[in-house]
């Protein structure tokens, strides 16, 4: 029997606009049994074909669609093609002098839950939904052939792998072990420290690339306060352009340790930088409490907005950091301040960040909207993969 799953009426909105998403509470019924990982069709109330897709039962995410093309079997050679199709679209990026390269970016990439990113010689895959997980080996498959000089390891181990009902897996898969800390080059002038086994994502934020690079533009003389700085990357472009200090502050005493190896790796001067162990947010009241000003304050926080239920809360956390980095900044200076939660979208942050400036009793100017780096595609009918959204907002 054909695996089958039958909508709600009024259901299929979402999916004849092309969003690769069919949460549980949109299914009516499933027929045929399937099991996680089968592909199976999706039909309307009324038994029209709306896609393809992997199930998972454990999922509220119950279907990631993977056609929306009747005639189309999804098979691992339609996967395989998808691989070598965005691994291609990033080869420009490379060129212009970067080690460090998003290969595939999930649903941007039309491969829902698969993350690859090189680093040098190692390709890191995560994997986090059952659609990629049923297609794991004709995923390494492809990338062995179309990098047969690099290591492979994986890095399946996020908490979004837990609610599709799959077990953690990490380690090597084809080649050498990573070291612990290696480094990559960025815009060709700076090199990133990465830890693939045990850093956040898969060991380095190449998403900020562009706004790390971007960031030096205003650092030259500056004071310059990194927030939630992991391990540097925005203080080594900072140093990079001419600034006069540069406080990095982070909770991880690993990653601060990494941040100050990466200083001396760039030849840099680390008489210029502080490395600051420090809750952020009560770092950020003491230094306003001292009256501290900064030429360029940069906030990267984590990411805030988890679920809908927790909405609310992250906004007023974003207002309140958002708040006491405005007044940590000089007049003329720049607040540097991002959201990496992809339920807060750009207005709503813009928002955020205006609240925040009245509550600091300043105005600000929008120099420029940052966003994330281009190898981190954004599928145009799925908004939620343009999570990364930032701001320059100059003091006036």
């Amino acid at each position: 029997m054909q695996k089958t799953v039958i909508l709600n009426p009024g259901r299929e909105k979402s999916l004849l606009r092309r969003h690769p998403w069919v949460f549980s509470k949109a299914i009516a019924r499933a027929e045929g049994d399937p099991q996680g990982g089968d592909i199976v069709k999706v039909v309307s109330a009324e038994g029209k074909f709306l896609c393809r897709g992997a199930y998972s039962p454990a999922s509220q995410i119950r279907v990631r669609a993977l056609s929306f093309a009747e005639d189309e079997q999804i098979t691992p050679e339609l996967i395989a093609q998808r691989v070598s199709a965005s691994c291609k679209r990033r080869e420009g990026l490379v060129s212009e002098g970067n080690d460090g390269v998003r290969l595939i970016a999930s649903e941007g990439d039309f491969l829902p839950g698969l993350i690859c990113d090189r680093y040098n010689d190692f390709l890191v895959i995560s994997i986090s939904s059952q659609a990629m997980e049923a297609f794991r080996h004709a995923v390494i498959a492809e990338l062995e052939k179309l990098f047969p000089d690099c290591s492979v390891y994986e890095r399946s181990d996020t908490k979004a792998r837990e609610k599709e009902g799959l077990e953690k897996r990490c380690g090597v898969i084809k080649g050498d072990e990573p070291p612990d800390t290696l480094y990559v080059k960025e815009g060709a002038l700076i090199r990133i420290p990465v830890d693939i086994k045990n850093g956040h994502k898969t060991g380095a934020y190449l998403d900020q690339r562009a706004s790390r690079i971007y960031a030096s533009t205003l650092s030259n003389d500056a004071r310059v306060l990194n927030c939630f700085c992991y391990t540097g990357g925005f203080g080594l472009w900072a140093l990079k352009g001419g600034a006069q200090s540069v406080d990095n502050v982070d909770l991880s005493r690993q990653a601060l340790d990494e941040a100050k190896a990466g200083v001396a790796e760039n030849h840099l001067d680390p008489g210029r930088c502080r490395f600051i162990r420090a809750d952020v947010f009560k770092f950020l009241r003491e230094q306003a409490e001292k009256g501290e000003q900064y030429d360029l304050v940069i906030l990267d926080p984590p990411k805030f907005a988890e679920s809908q239920a927790s909405l609310k809360r992250a906004c007023r956390g974003y207002q309140d950091i958002n708040r006491l980095g405005f007044e940590l900044t000089k007049a003329g200076g720049h607040l540097l301040t991002f959201s990496c939660s992809g339920l807060v979208g750009p207005e709503l942050f813009q928002k955020i960040v205006a609240d925040a400036a009245l509550d600091a009793h300043v105005s600000g100017i929008v120099r420029t909207a940052l966003r994330q780096d281009r190898d981190h595609t954004v599928s145009l009918p799925c908004p939620e993969t343009f999570y990364l959204k930032g701001l320059d907002v100059e003091v006036v």
